[in-house]
């Protein structure tokens, strides 16, 4: 991968600095899939199925 420029990496702070919520949901996002992905056993993809479920009705 190629190394980024500095304007790159000056535009890149920025933006994370004016978005830091949405940054902070992209990245939880990309956790819990790499979770479920790579280390979830039955048990935790069971739980998790009820923690959605719970969370849609309250939507």
């Amino acid at each position: 991968m190629a190394e980024l420029s500095e304007a790159r990496k000056r535009a890149n702070k920025k933006w994370d600095e004016a978005n830091k919520e949405k940054k902070k949901i992209y990245t939880y996002r990309a956790m819990a899939k790499k979770f479920i992905r790579d280390f979830a056993t039955e048990k935790d993809l069971e739980d998790l199925l009820q923690l959605i479920q719970e969370r849609k009705s309250m939507l």
